[in-house]
């Protein structure tokens, strides 16, 4: 009995604690099928006294210009996800398995990084890339200033993963019958750290595809926007027109939504392994 009573409180403590986090979630798609007047007057109500405003997601995609920066959006989290796997993974490998001083200290300095707050390297990115290189104004730019600000921690995620759960004897196994460095790590390496390529993959795109600051640094020109910055139409100097905003934020948040769903199981697979290796 003190069992069942000890699992039901569980259960109810979870439940409460899933509603207090989705709440917001549903505030957001409640809100996004009203007028402005209604999410401001009653954004509690489902629906608002001027009904339900299924037309607030037309002209939001309309303002956002969202069939063109939905694209900016994607190019840029995909291209950007997939050199950050492959680089830190490579790297990765190198510093857990080559021994040297030099790699010891570039993945010292690697960590260090990650603590330098984005904020202190707004200005000197803007002056370097503007005023010295003038490469603003640019997706690739865009893209290598991810992929710069992403890879330390995709190397240590990796770095852990190799030297925790990969044996040196399946590389020197793969060395015997004749396999390069290269094959080894496309054939045997990447394959076992898939757990970490998906934790990987969701982290840096739901960071990069929801982005605001980076964005807003390098990209000027309205037809280089992304979904976060077109966002920002929705506001006004003197006020905001608050449906569209919500019709806006839910059109950003379903590409995120699918990939989760599409890479749960993997997910799960990839806790549950860790689980039975500790």
């Amino acid at each position: 009995m003190k069992k069942k009573f000890s699992h039901a409180s569980r259960y109810i403590l979870l439940t409460v604690l899933l509603l207090i986090y989705i709440f917001p979630f549903f505030l957001v798609f409640i809100n996004s099928f009203k007028s402005k007047r209604d999410v401001i007057k009653n954004p509690l109500v489902i629906i608002g006294s001027e009904g339900f405003q299924p037309g607030n997601y037309i002209l939001a995609m309309k303002r956002m210009n969202f069939g063109n920066v939905f694209i900016n959006s994607l190019v840029i989290t995909i291209v950007s996800v997939v050199l950050i796997v492959l680089f830190s993974s490579m790297t990765a490998y190198l510093f857990a398995r080559c021994k040297w001083k030099i790699n010891k200290i570039l993945f010292s300095l690697m960590i260090l990084s990650m603590v330098i707050p984005f904020q202190v390297l707004m200005i000197p990115i803007v002056s370097v890339y503007g005023s010295v290189l003038h490469a603003l104004n640019s997706r690739i730019t865009l893209i290598c200033l991810h992929v710069g600000f992403g890879v330390s921690m995709g190397t240590f995620m990796f770095n852990g993963a190799i030297v925790s759960s990969i044996p040196a004897e399946l590389e020197e196994a793969a060395k015997i019958d004749g396999a390069s460095k290269l094959k080894t790590y496309s054939s045997i390496i990447l394959p076992l750290l898939k757990p970490t390529v998906v934790t990987l993959v969701i982290i840096d795109s739901l960071a990069i595809w929801n982005d605001y600051l980076l964005p807003s640094l390098v990209l000027v020109k309205k037809e280089l926007y992304t979904i976060p910055i077109a966002a920002q139409s929705f506001h006004g100097d003197f006020s905001s027109d608050y449906g569209l905003m919500m019709a806006g934020m839910v059109l950003s948040i379903i590409p995120i939504l699918l990939l989760y769903f599409v890479l749960q199981k993997h997910i799960i697979e990839g806790v549950v392994a860790g689980a039975v290796k500790g």
